[in-house]
């Protein structure tokens, strides 16, 4: 924790922590996972999320405003890339020893981070990427994760007060009341219009996060 609270970017530093204090919630995730129909069907035609998000001349044929082309907009403009958690990763699948079905479904997950980033609005600055953590507790419970948030929470409130942690609630009650984003059919909704996708899923504006964050970006401004 020390080092990644010294350089925020080392995502392997995030896995490990993730890897140390999960406990079993990766096997939760995985038995309500593989109960959904959707899950049965990713499961039984192997699907692998990163193909298809890596594969930017198709989802540039997606239509103009569906989540395809929001997330290529995202990526770009963060010039990131679907394979930017692989590699940090790899450490903590191989010492978990997975199934094949468990792997798919943890790589599943990690691929997903930054559509989860497009569809909830949660930016990739500190508190963004802290919002978008305490909404993912909510939706995955795992120890490590909520570990991380509170740490970044406790951080970034030495700087800006009490906001932090308002956001930050406000983001895990608004994953407590989104649709469980796991099991959900992205190769399909990443076709559909980004307004749609969200009410369907129950995804809320990110008031409290949007209003601190436009503060922020007015003082760093004056």
């Amino acid at each position: 924790m020390g080092r990644l609270m010294g350089n925020p970017e080392a995502t392997d530093e995030v896995f490990t922590i993730i890897d140390a204090l999960s406990g079993n919630s990766l096997e939760t995730g995985f038995q309500r996972f593989s109960a959904t129909a959707t899950g049965q069907q990713i499961l039984a035609e192997r699907r692998s999320l990163l193909d298809t998000l890596r594969d930017r001349d198709y989802l540039a044929t997606l239509p103009e405003n569906s989540l395809a082309a929001h997330y290529l907009k995202f990526v770009t403009s963060e010039n990131i890339s679907a394979e930017g958690l692989v590699e940090p990763s790899e450490d903590m699948r191989a010492s978990r020893n997975l199934d094949a079905d468990r792997l798919l479904f943890a790589n599943r997950q990690r691929d997903m981070h930054d559509l989860w980033h497009t569809l909830t609005n949660y930016g990739r600055d500190e508190l963004g990427e802290v919002c978008l953590l305490a909404f993912t507790s909510a939706q995955s419970p795992n120890r490590g994760i909520a570990f991380i948030c509170l740490v970044g929470i406790f951080q970034i409130g030495k700087k800006l007060g009490w906001a932090v942690p308002k956001a930050a609630n406000r983001a895990y009650r608004d994953g407590k009341k989104a649709a469980w984003l796991p099991a959900q059919d992205w190769e399909n909704l990443l076709s559909q219009p980004i307004g749609a996708v969200r009410a369907k899923l129950n995804i809320q504006p990110p008031q409290r996060y949007q209003a601190l964050r436009h503060l922020v970006l007015r003082s760093e401004l004056a």
